[in-house]
């Protein structure tokens, strides 16, 4: 079976090709083409015959198939669905902001965590990806749209922390110098909440930001809302972003889907601000983006400003998430796996 070079950092690559008795600047040669989106060794220029046949005996670069791209014409967003190689299909998101490209990536092709408003988790969890799986998204996205990207979220299907050995490596692939090159403090994961990872991951990689999917303030409304939080609740949970702040002296965004009639009134804010009181944070407040099978919606306009006011009011920072590509499925909690 041929190795993806995707999965290699470019140490590791330089290894593989001096074994093959190749010398050692070839690897950063063959690197520098792959992350133009060059997936043909033939393609690359300054490369000996020799070396292209060696390599198409050993190696294959192996980007997700895009199968489809959506594009808003409202904002420009772009919605991929790349087919990976055992068909699995999975989705990723080009946004563009004032302050540079965003791509929000998939971490494994489904999830297992049952979010109720999330299309992400009704197919249940397939596998996980590999690291070069989830690079492959954003070296093709750049290849598609034919923009640079500035920033990476780790926010699309999947749970990041579920599979968390895969995604550290993709973290150190996608900030490598000789790769792409994204700096760290560019880079956003997010979680449901699972604390022993969350613990790991501020020693790890203290200068990645750090998202937490809360959705509630209290642990029988976050019960109903996200199963999870009957293995990690509330209280552990804000113990464990307590640690995470005093080790790392990052602020911890969290983020809260707004849903009609379940966590949207002013007496669910104060509790909500009640519970963030004194902790380094910032407040994402998310409309829900409709899910047809789930059978929620999105709460008012004056029930988000209310929400909003009430926060404010008590000294939480917060603010309401610009709603990019809702209209094409591509907003928060609407990104699915297909089979």
């Amino acid at each position: 079976m041929l190795s993806n070079i995707l999965e290699y950092s470019l140490s590791e690559f330089e290894n593989e090709i001096v074994a093959l008795g190749e010398k050692k600047f070839r690897a950063k040669q063959i690197y520098s083409w792959i992350i133009k989106g060059v997936d043909d060794f033939g393609e690359m220029k300054n490369l000996p015959k020799v070396l292209v046949e060696t390599l198409n005996e050993n190696f294959v670069i192996d980007l997700p198939r895009q199968v489809e791209v959506q594009i808003s014409e409202t904002d420009g967003t772009r919605k991929y669905l790349f087919e990976l190689t055992d068909q699995n299909r999975i989705e990723a998101v080009f946004m563009k902001y004032k302050y540079g490209n965003t791509v929000c990536v998939s971490s494994q092709a489904g999830c297992k965590m049952g979010c109720k408003f999330c299309a992400s988790t009704l197919n249940g969890l397939s596998r996980n990806l590999t690291p070069g799986e989830i690079l492959g998204q954003i070296i093709a996205a750049e290849k598609e749209s034919q923009e640079k990207i500035n920033h990476v979220v780790v926010m699309g299907i999947g749970e990041p922390f579920d599979n968390y050995e895969n995604v550290s490596k993709f973290l150190k692939l996608l900030n490598d110098k000789d790769g792409l090159n994204i700096g760290m403090r560019n880079i956003t994961i997010s979680t449901c909440g699972i604390i022993p990872v969350i613990d790991r991951f501020g020693d790890d990689f203290p200068q990645v930001n750090l998202a937490v999917s809360l959705h509630a303030a209290t642990d029988v409304n976050r019960t109903e809302i996200m199963p999870i939080n009957n293995k990690y609740p509330i209280k552990e949970l804000l113990s464990a972003c307590r640690r995470y702040v005093n080790k790392t002296h990052r602020r911890i965004t969290f983020e809260y889907t707004l849903v009609d009639g379940k966590n949207d009134s002013r007496e669910d804010a104060a509790a909500l601000a009640k519970l963030l009181k004194g902790l380094l944070c910032h407040v994402n407040l998310i409309p829900l983006n409709p899910v047809a099978e789930t059978g929620l919606r999105k709460a008012r306009r004056e029930n988000i400003n209310a929400f909003l006011r009430e926060l404010e009011k008590r000294g939480i920072q917060a603010t309401v998430r610009r709603e990019l590509g809702d209209e094409i499925d591509a907003a928060c909690g609407q990104l699915r796996l297909r089979k």
